[in-house]
């Protein structure tokens, strides 16, 4: 016993170095230095990270609570736990306790996804090593779990899924429990409590495997009393933990937040062979295939070592091994029954193929709703992913030691891993690069931080420090995160959901209706900023918080390269005065309109103009434009007689009301689409 234990500590500590040294490679030091958030606040991979970021800047700030995780300041007044801002609950709770010896700037995302492939490593060599008996394979066979497609996809892009050494070290308790007909693991319940302060996507991946070992012990043992008592009590753990750390944080109930539903972001049939995920391509030799809709969080290729190394064994398995198969399918019936379960999953109700969709099976509402609650159902495929890639690795050393040449089965897993490299070296290659290099990849159209991408106001420099509170009178799905960086900067509250994966969508619109009320009744707040990106807003509440005192007007953004600057944000900032800049426009009775952002089956982008036919208006195609109704524009429309924009003058022939919330405009025109998108002026 005193030899195996020694051997798994020299396994786990060489398999984390070398999870580590696969980490320092692909991206530096540069995310280790935990003052450096450029990478952070730019929107590294994607804008995913800046959520993260942010959501545990309001934590730093906030009072401790129990639970722990818990912000009053963000999704103001409700708050939210910023387990649903995907801020790695745990490492913020440790590091908001020891806060105040920190430096002013810090960030604990690239220690821990240092730490996620350093145990990744450590895990994956400890699995390997219960079916290869020499290190050197179990070494060897852990290079392609260390550098495994899914886990680079994630670091850094949804740094909390980063956490794949729990499912390793899931499927190494289920390994080890199988041979030793035990269940009662110590580190086993652990995980699963630890698998919730992570991120919740973990639960039902290491719960999977832990009820297969646990439900294939009291099979083999007839026994069901301390089976279920251990698992019973392992849930009981991990709702605790939840609990604990905000997981089950009544600001998170609801639909809100939750995009689209199950079956969008599923895992389609090629998933395995096809190497694209969003911005990434990920093989050297096989061509990237067609997805559907949200396929791309499906992402689950093996690489091409893995792949054929997969064929190879499978192949000696039906032709030379067929008779064991029975046996085996007996042993891991349980396993292969969440194997099953998972993939059906993660596929969903939604089955696709390449770029087509086969079929979508019909399921209840109610169903769909609760599968939504882990909607991108992709993921749930990774445990039934490492345990193929386990069936390559270890296969293959198997396979070829059965040469009975020295060396053979090393030199098997290193041809292996030289394939899987090179594979993947234009990923790896891109990979390297964009940490070490890292310039921002978003444009932040707010505040103005990436002035080299896009020319903006200086409005957020202008009203810094005078307000408490920042109140979006809508959601802000275009700019909410970098503003929640600024307000989180800046001390301040924000109502804004954009930075909340999941929040109580019927509370937050009566927070909002509330603000509105407020506003036209005259009793606007002097502590707050008030934001929307939707003109139609700001229309119906100008007048009132210009009377009370306050500046409204629009500000614009100008991308490099671009003619024209387009409106990004509309304003009402209370007691600001003679506020000015060239790309912002104060609100007044000459104030530009806007069509409606509308389309359906007969309006595009405020234009009448598709299937005139079904409805007897074909004389109308392109000269009926739409705007919602505000108290500017029934101003405007009805005493006006022409639109105008950049010396282009189309007269103005009806009005028509008819419709509440619209105005349908008639013009006198050919093509009223040049006016979509467009500043116009009203005669």
């Amino acid at each position: 016993m005193t030899l195996l234990k020694h051997r798994n500590t020299r396994l786990f500590l060489l398999g984390a170095l070398l999870g580590l040294a696969a980490f320092l490679c692909i991206y530096g030091v540069s995310a280790l230095n935990v003052t450096n958030d450029a990478f952070l606040r730019g929107g590294y991979v994607e804008q995913d990270v800046l959520q993260h970021y942010a959501g545990w800047l309001f934590y730093r700030e906030s009072p401790l609570s129990l639970p722990f995780g818990f912000t009053q300041r963000l999704n103001w007044p409700q708050g939210t736990s910023i387990a649903f801002t995907d801020s790695i609950p745990l490492f913020a709770a440790f590091f908001r306790l020891l806060s105040p010896l920190l430096p002013e700037t810090f960030q604990y995302f690239g220690l821990y996804t240092a730490l996620c492939f350093a145990l990744q490593g450590g895990f994956a060599a400890l699995l390997l090593g219960l079916f290869l008996r020499r290190d050197l394979l179990a070494l060897l066979g852990a290079v392609p779990f260390v550098i495994s497609p899914i886990l680079l996809e994630r670091a850094f892009r949804h740094t909390s899924l980063a956490a794949h050494f729990l499912i390793l070290a899931a499927l190494y308790y289920y390994f080890l429990g199988t041979r030793e007909n035990r269940y009662a693991y110590k580190g086993l319940f652990v995980l699963n409590a630890l698998a919730i302060t992570l991120h919740p996507y973990f639960v039902p991946m290491t719960y999977g495997v832990t009820f297969a070992l646990v439900a294939g012990c009291a099979w083999r043992q007839r026994r069901l009393a301390r089976p279920a008592a251990f698992l019973a009590a392992d849930l009981a753990a991990t709702l605790l933990a939840g609990w604990l750390f905000g997981t089950f944080s009544a600001a998170g109930s609801g639909a809100g937040g939750a995009g689209n539903e199950y079956g969008y972001f599923s895992m389609n049939l090629n998933a395995l062979w096809n190497p694209t995920s969003r911005g990434v391509v990920w093989s050297l030799f096989l061509p990237v295939q067609n997805q559907v809709g949200g396929n791309y969080d499906g992402f689950n290729y093996l690489g091409l070592g893995v792949l054929l190394a997969l064929l190879a064994v499978a192949a000696f398995a039906v032709f030379c091994l067929r008779r064991r198969l029975p046996e085996l399918a007996r042993r891991h019936g349980w396993l292969l029954f969440v194997c099953a379960c998972l993939t059906v999953f993660a596929v969903s109700h939604v089955v696709t193929a390449n770029g087509a969709t086969l079929f979508r099976f019909p399921l209840p509402q109610a169903l769909v709703e609760l599968a939504t609650t882990l909607r991108s159902s992709g993921r749930l495929f990774w445990p039934v992913y490492y345990l193929l890639m386990l069936a390559a690795v270890a296969g293959l050393a198997r396979l070829a030691g059965r040469l009975r040449f020295h060396g053979a089965a090393a030199g098997a897993l290193a041809l292996l891993c030289l394939v899987q490299l090179a594979d993947l070296s234009p990923a790896l290659a891109q990979k390297a690069a964009s940490l070490r290099s890292y310039v921002p990849c978003e444009t932040d159209w707010a505040t103005g931080t990436t002035p080299a991408l896009c020319e903006t106001t200086d409005f957020f420099e202008a009203v810094r420090g005078r307000y408490a509170n920042l109140l979006a009178l809508d959601p802000l799905t275009r700019t909410g995160m970098e503003l929640a960086l600024w307000a989180a900067d800046e001390g301040m509250n924000t109502t804004d959901t954009s930075v909340v994966a999941r929040y109580n969508e019927a509370l937050a619109a009566q927070s909002r209706q509330g603000f509105w009320e407020e506003v036209l009744a005259g009793r606007l707040r002097a502590d707050s900023l008030y934001l929307t990106e939707r003109p139609e807003t700001f229309l119906q509440l100008a007048d009132a918080a210009s009377e009370q005192g306050a500046w409204c007007g629009a500000l614009y953004a100008l991308p490099a390269g671009a003619d024209d600057a387009e409106p990004v944000l509309y304003v009402i900032a209370p007691g600001l005065d003679n506020y000015a800049h060239p790309l912002a426009t104060e609100y007044s009775e000459d104030f530009p309109l806007r069509l409606a952002d509308y389309s359906d089956d007969y309006w595009y982008m405020g234009v009448l103009s598709l299937n005139l036919s079904d409805i007897g208006r074909e004389a109308d195609e392109n000269k009926v434009v739409l705007f919602y109704d505000t108290p500017l524009a029934r101003r405007r429309l009805k005493a006006g007689s022409a639109l105008c924009r950049e010396g282009v003058r189309c007269p103005i022939l009806e009005v028509d009301d008819s419709d509440a919330g619209w105005l349908m405009v008639t013009l006198e025109t050919e093509d009223a689409r040049a006016l979509a998108g467009k500043d116009l002026v009203v005669e």
